[in-house]
């Protein structure tokens, strides 16, 4: 089971033309992120859009910050709220969730 934290920074907005990167720190929780995955869901419609939203899924890291592929909110339902669940390994082998909250509005 892994350890979950929602980011403090609170909801971001991606604009539904827009394609956006994020990037967490995971140094309040632990150092040397390994084996990254990221995983979105649509709030709006319980169900998960990994594919849709990251069609190109491959988060990486440097010491202690992940960057996330683009966030494609062009393909993102407007009017929809998304959760991000990013998961990783830190160097002490402790397995920890981040979540972060992204809206696309309507135009």
């Amino acid at each position: 089971m892994s350890n979950i934290w929602e980011v403090k920074e609170g909801v971001r907005y991606v604009l539904p033309t827009e394609k956006k990167a994020f990037s967490i720190t995971t140094t309040p929780v632990g150092s040397t992120p390994t084996s990254i995955s990221v995983k979105a869901y649509d709030e709006s419609l319980d169900e998960d859009v990994t594919s849709t939203v990251y069609p190109t899924n491959s988060p990486s890291a440097t010491d202690d910050v992940i960057r996330l592929s683009l966030f494609r909110g062009d393909k993102a339902g407007a009017g929809h709220k998304y959760r991000i669940e990013i998961t990783f390994t830190d160097s002490s082998s402790n397995v920890w969730t981040r979540v972060l909250k992204v809206v696309v509005p309507q135009l």
